[in-house]
């Protein structure tokens, strides 16, 4: 390796989610700012958030019940 080319690596890297989880990983940044984490990510916290964007859920159940009356 050339010496005084490549970038310090640290450590002790805060990590900050948008959850507001705070923690420490090795990169060569000095700080990282992320969106989603292992303590909000439905995978691994079990609890799953719907996102309604424009009343597209409600819209999707509103079919699904129409669809369960017209089988029965």
């Amino acid at each position: 390796m050339k010496k005084d080319i490549h970038p310090k690596y640290d450590i002790k890297t805060k990590a900050t989610c948008a959850c507001g989880a705070v923690f420490e990983v090795g990169s060569t940044m000095p700080e990282i700012k992320i969106e989603i984490c292992s303590q909000c990510h439905p995978f691994y916290t079990g609890n799953e958030k719907i996102i309604d964007t424009a009343g597209r859920v409600e819209r999707f159940k509103k079919r699904s019940a129409a669809t369960a009356k017209i089988k029965k």
